[in-house]
């Protein structure tokens, strides 16, 4: 468990800064409360009692085929924090026909990501704003990294979707929302965005659910900017989750929360007027 982003939004907060939740605290002369710095940092995990179990990459690949699953997704933890199991696990999974989803911040050195790219299939990647000055002060890290990695996604070969948590007052400026599709629409117009609705947690419990009509005009800007498969989440009922044909705007693919409902593309395009929808394995 853990995230190497602080972000104070956080919707998972309770998964991905449980490390620095538990971690021992010391007090300093004035009273004041400080995580304590172990002799070796490399240790400090090993002082806490992480809840669940040991599991191997070869566990984790047979319990995905006892399963009949297709793919294992990294996910809901950072999974640059366990990067030496993801990797080992999808190299195994890869050699047994199971494809391999990172989940992730994005932040990651380029070696890595490239050792990486070998196995992986695709990566929804976070990018949640596209001012240095909210990645600074919101999230703690910098913004060029996760740009640069979304690109090397790309180049690489890896299948890339882009998620961005629209929160208000924060990110759901016209112009942060256009510059972002903007960036995306000019890497390839074919990369799914996700703008997906904020609830107040962790840190930022005071601002709003962030309104389905912002929402829907992030959507627009997207659209203005040329991309052609955008999506809008956390609204179950909206039909902001589906695939239209960017061509027609036939339903493709009818989705509710984790649940496919129906998909009707068929090798690759849309049944009515036969355009290519672009993605990994689509057909129904």
């Amino acid at each position: 468990m853990g995230c190497c982003l602080r972000c104070a939004f956080c919707q998972n907060w309770q998964i991905s800064q449980w490390p620095k939740e538990h971690l021992p605290k010391r007090i300093d002369d004035c009273g004041n409360e400080h995580d304590a710095e172990p002799i070796c940092p490399r240790l400090a995990n090993f002082a806490m009692e992480v809840p669940g179990e040991p599991v191997t990459p070869a566990q984790i690949v047979q319990a995905a085929l006892d399963s009949g699953a297709h793919t294992i997704a990294y996910t809901f933890t950072e999974p640059t924090i366990f990067y030496e199991l993801a990797l080992d696990t999808a190299r195994l999974a890869k050699a047994q026909g199971l494809k391999n989803v990172f989940v992730t911040s994005g932040y990651i050195n380029e070696a890595p990501q490239r050792e990486l790219a070998e196995v992986l299939d695709a990566a929804n990647v976070d990018l949640k704003f596209f001012r240095e000055e909210s990645y600074r002060h919101i999230s703690r890290v910098k913004l060029q990294p996760i740009l640069d990695a979304i690109r090397r996604y790309l180049e690489l070969g890896v299948w890339v979707e882009v998620t961005t948590l629209v929160i208000p007052g924060i990110n759901d400026s016209d112009t942060e929302l256009r510059q972002i599709a903007d960036f995306l629409c000019a890497l390839s117009p074919e990369i799914p965005w996700h703008v997906s609705r904020f609830y107040p947690a962790h840190e930022m419990r005071d601002l709003p659910v962030t309104p389905v009509a912002t929402l829907k005009r992030a959507e627009a800007v997207g659209r203005a900017a040329g991309l052609r498969y955008i999506y809008a989440g956390n609204t179950p009922g909206e039909g902001g989750e589906s695939t239209h044909c960017p061509s027609c705007g036939t339903l493709l693919i009818e989705r509710h929360g984790f649940y496919v409902l129906n998909n009707r593309v068929r090798n690759g395009h849309c049944p009515e007027c036969d355009c290519i929808i672009a993605g990994v394995e689509m057909d129904g």
